[in-house]
């Protein structure tokens, strides 16, 4: 089946089953391998594509899809976010007809306590999900960049009798080691699942790719609660929908399959279902870079299928200075609302809001987060600069590997993670 158009986004006035579902978004886990980016936020609040945070992506696709009650389970520092969804997500009102519910794990006592694991994060707020009676329950990630219509997984798991629809793409068989991987007969009924296998299943005819799962998961609401009640009884249960509560419910009844193919909203102008997750520093930086080509696979431009968030109150982008080896110059870049590029020369970079790039300096591949400043005569090459960072006069990363490592998180790919901490360390050390 074909993904679905750009222009094919519904009123919210419209009956659908999405709107009698309800959206539930794990937002509980650190995200270690973003190393240093989670120190001070949760995973899901980290900064994407010059204005969002990864959740952002979740929630809009419920909104837009027409799902207009949703519940956000939060664990590791929840702080950030809660402003986060505070500043952003308060016009789903039960005046206009929805709600939005900030969930956080009962029992944890700081803000590095978490919930036993997945299910047991969801079956802590039974109550509040049966207050809305929902028909369904959309299971969702809250750190995967993509957007989706979950109106096509509902009817879907609706049409063919489901007690769960997981979503899943395609991926090579040697990736598949870090998903949830299914194996599927040809009506796409799930037949085993594993998570996190050595040797992957593969597709039916097809030995070089493997059915993985997005972290998406479609229940009807009862089947639900009684799957998490008897999860929860289980002492040998580790309380998480991959290693546990799907692999029974394909053991005991019917769980099907549901291709991103079928419900991905691509941009009008190119045709690739676009889905990133982006738990590494490489594949953060990869993502971001990915915006700046002339014809991106994600398209943030698409008003039919927008990305809300947070906009902050801020001045357009500045470019100044016009002499010689002194020019304010942007080129295959993004640059956010407040940034102020000052005789400098960007490519292929994104600028979050409100960075500063002063005079002289020189930046390529270079992802700088809010409210960074890179000071004079700076060269940056293959950087992530995490938010509030500056970078000192005549600074150079990127042309020294050895030296690079040495003062910042350098990946195996050559990405340099550079935080206030690091810039510190260094200085005064």
């Amino acid at each position: 089946m074909n993904a679905i158009p750009f222009s094919a986004s519904r009123s919210p006035t419209q009956s659908t089953l999405a709107s009698h579902a309800m959206a539930y978004v794990l937002a509980g886990g650190r995200g270690s391998r973003l190393m240093e980016m989670t120190d001070q936020r949760a995973k899901s609040v980290v900064p994407f594509g010059g204005k969002s945070r990864l959740i952002d992506f979740a929630l809009s696709n419920a909104m837009n899809s027409g799902i207009r009650r949703v519940g956000v389970a939060i664990q590791y520092k929840s702080r950030s976010l809660i402003q986060h969804l505070q500043n952003s997500w308060e016009f789903f009102r039960s005046e206009r007809d929805g709600s939005f519910d900030v969930l956080p794990a009962r029992h944890c006592l700081s803000e590095d306590d978490t919930s036993n694991g997945t299910t047991d994060a969801v079956f802590q707020n039974q109550d509040i999900i049966r207050e809305y009676h929902p028909e369904h329950i959309v299971v969702l990630a809250s750190d995967h960049v993509y957007k989706m219509d979950y109106e096509q997984i509902l009817q879907q798991h609706l049409e063919q009798g489901a007690d769960v629809t997981v979503g899943c793409l395609e991926v090579d068989r040697d990736k598949a080691r870090s998903f949830g991987v299914m194996q599927v007969d040809q009506t796409n009924r799930i037949l085993q699942f594993v998570e996190k296998p050595e040797d992957p299943p593969t597709l039916p005819g097809n030995r070089e790719k493997s059915l993985a799962s997005m972290g998406i998961y479609v229940f009807e609401t009862k089947f639900l609660l009684d799957q998490l009640r008897r999860d929860a009884a289980d002492p040998y249960s580790s309380r998480d929908f991959g290693k546990d509560l799907i692999p029974f419910v394909v053991k005991n009844g019917k769980a099907v399959a549901h291709h991103f193919s079928r419900s991905c909203v691509q941009s009008p102008e190119n045709a690739i279902n676009y889905w990133r997750d982006v738990g590494t520093i490489d594949a953060y930086w990869e993502a971001n870079i990915d915006l700046t080509d002339v014809v991106p696979a994600l398209d943030l431009y698409d008003k039919d299928w927008p990305i809300w968030t947070y906009g902050e109150l801020t001045p357009p982008a500045k470019f100044v200075h016009d002499t010689k080896g002194r020019l304010g110059t942007a080129v295959s870049s993004l640059v956010s609302d407040g940034c102020i590029v000052s005789g400098s020369l960007l490519r292929r970079s994104l600028l979050f809001t409100g960075v500063r790039i002063n005079s002289y300096s020189y930046l390529e591949n270079a992802v700088i987060l809010p409210h960074a400043t890179v000071g004079r005569g700076v060269r940056l090459s293959n950087v992530v600069v995490d938010a509030d960072t500056h970078i000192p006069d005549g600074w150079v990363v990127g042309d020294d590997p050895g030296f690079d490592a040495q003062r910042f998180r350098r990946t195996e790919k050559g990405i340099c993670l550079i935080t206030q901490q690091m810039v510190d360390a260094f200085e005064h050390g």
